[in-house]
């Protein structure tokens, strides 16, 4: 129940934060006191070293943060994870005061069980039903507190457990047993917590708990060890930097608190430890062994680099490939923006091949054909690796906007890969003109140069909005696509006439109306990208796409913007 009501209450925070937190990493990590502070507390909110440190790993592995910004992050990330201590310390609460006793676990625990259930399961917006959350983790995580305690107590008249504990004075043997303890688990914060818990029976003194809490600082590094497997050499050595900041800093503090109690001595030192004391302690040695290696940050790089050594001939690999790191679907918010990222980066791919296969219609080149379709072939893999990676994501714990999210990003993503489909299609139509040997007549030239300036204009603005949000250049698509659904349709019926008049083969017709029909079909996608932007930007969940369409075409601001187009374009070929 502890470590559930812990995974409860952490989820919860992640859910509320929206991974606007992780994603602040991505931009305030310049220097390594930045990433201390925002490690320290991105940790704290989101209850989880462990998590921390992988996420860290996947930006490092994704080329998004450099060795170097992700050392603060990690050194933060101890400090932050001290907080969970200090919350289930406040056991030790004890007044006769009203609010002093209402704020004791034994007393809030039941409070926030029944406020967070009736949240839950009665709120219908995302914010209430995550607070709703996070108060029925606090209370399950005080429950399992208060069962363990019940649990050990019995202990303490066990002459075996006595002597047990005993034998964890010993500091080698006392850190051992935290780093195991640790790693089985996965997070230092549940083993301080069970630490805590062995406490009540006071046979927990000072001497026996400083090793443990120093050992369970290594044993976390387990869970970022273990995210580094399969990833690029700087993700790897960002796993490395935090075992050596921890191993360093548990070595370093051992030497310093076991000679200063063989010289001076600590008047505290076999007094039985409560929760306070084992959380103040948690927080001293992380706080002062992040001071010490903060200027050292240099040489934490270095060692690392000498650990984790570059092959010669090794690279960092395909970013396409490791932009979308499994290792960050531990924050769906963190997941869904860098998704977001390869999502555009197909666009940006599928605009460039629409670009050069419209230019193959004016100027075949064999090798710019082979480009647009390896560039096509690339979109495809793209397309299957974030269809994969979304519905991944989709399997976590999800906010409703998230759940969106993940929704508008599958129907986008095959929208932009369709456009790379159809810029394919028109570079196929250029090749089949060269081999005929035949050409456009200068009319259809024209015609040509129009339609395509429209329909480039149409994707420019698509991407614009999905990649910014533009309410605006998405308002701005549907009737420019409008204008280009005429536009095909008088192309098409002048080239029918020219072809029945003899002023144009049949070589050259069906390349020319298959190509304007492909322009026509990237136009229609563009439209179905900014309908996406305009109705989950409204928070819809499922909108009927028609009745939606009709009522944005009956407002006065889309027949002014279709005048505009019109004129623009319809116009000219009209002329």
């Amino acid at each position: 129940m502890f470590l559930y009501g812990m995974s409860l209450l952490g989820g919860g925070l992640e859910k509320v934060s929206g991974g606007r937190l992780e994603r602040t990493l991505e931009k305030m990590t310049d220097t390594v006191i930045k990433g201390v502070l925002l490690g320290a507390v991105v940790t704290a909110a989101i209850q989880s070293s462990s998590a921390t440190t992988v996420i860290v790993v996947g930006l490092v592995n994704a080329q998004v943060l450099k060795l170097r910004n992700a050392i603060g992050v990690i050194m933060g990330a101890n400090i932050g994870t001290t907080i969970t201590a200090h919350i289930l310390r406040l056991s030790d609460i004890e007044s006769d005061n009203l609010f002093m006793m209402l704020l004791k676990p034994s007393s809030l625990a039941p409070l926030a069980s029944i406020v967070g259930i009736l949240l839950y399961m009665s709120s219908k917006r995302d914010k209430r039903h995550d607070i709703g959350q996070i108060l029925v983790g606090f209370s399950i995580l005080f429950t399992g507190m208060f069962s363990m305690e019940a649990a050990v107590l019995p202990l303490r008249d066990e002459p075996w457990f006595t002597s047990l504990f005993e034998t964890f004075s010993n500091p080698v043997i006392g850190i051992l047993v935290g780093t195991f303890v640790t790693a089985v688990i996965q997070s230092s914060a549940a083993s301080i917590g069970i630490l805590q818990a062995l406490s009540s029976t006071g046979f927990v003194n000072y001497s026996m708990a400083f090793p443990i809490i120093m050992g369970q600082n290594i044993g976390t590094c387990i869970t970022p060890i273990l995210a580094s497997i399969g990833a690029s050499k700087n993700a790897k050595r960002t796993a490395c930097v935090h075992v050596c900041f921890n191993i360093l800093g548990t070595i370093i503090f051992t030497i310093f608190c076991y000679s200063y109690q063989e010289i001076v001595g600590f008047s505290f030192w076999e007094n039985p430890i409560d929760r306070g004391g084992i959380a103040n302690f948690h927080t001293i040695f992380n706080i002062t062994t992040t001071i010490l290696f903060i200027p050292l940050a240099g040489l934490l790089e270095k060692l690392a680099c000498f650990l984790v050594r570059e092959k010669s001939g090794e690279g960092e690999g395909d970013i396409t490939a490791i932009a979308l790191d499994e290792r960050l679907l531990v924050s769906p918010g963190l997941a869904i923006n860098h998704a977001r990222e390869a999502v555009l980066q197909m666009a940006m791919v599928s605009r460039q091949n629409l670009i050069t296969a419209i230019e193959l219609l004016n100027k075949y080149d064999a090798k710019q054909f082979e480009r647009v379709t390896e560039e096509e072939e690339v979109v495809d893999k793209l397309e299957n690796r974030v269809e994969t990676y979304l519905l991944k994501l989709s399997e976590a714990e999800l906010s409703d906007v998230e759940s969106r999210s993940i929704s508008e990003l599958l129907h986008t993503c095959g929208e932009f890969e369709r456009v790379a489909d159809h810029a394919l299609n028109i570079a196929e139509c250029a090749q089949r003109l060269y081999e005929t040997k035949t050409t456009f007549s200068k009319k259809a030239v024209g015609e040509m140069h129009i339609i395509c300036e429209a329909v480039l204009e149409t994707l420019n603005l698509a991407i614009e909005a999905f990649h910014h949000v533009n309410l605006q250049a998405a308002a701005s698509v549907g009737p420019l696509e409008e204008v280009v659904d005429e536009m095909e349709q008088v192309l098409r019926d002048r080239h029918f006439d020219r072809l029945r008049r003899g002023k144009c083969t049949i070589d050259a017709a069906f390349p020319f109306v298959e190509a304007i029909s492909n322009l026509e079909r990237v136009a229609d996608l563009c439209s179905n990208v900014c309908e996406s932007v305009q109705t989950y930007d409204n928070d819809q969940q499922s909108i009927d796409r028609h009745l939606y369409k009709k009522t944005i075409v009956q407002q006065e601001s889309y027949q002014d913007k279709y005048i505009v187009y019109s004129t623009k374009y319809l116009n000219r070929i009209k002329k």
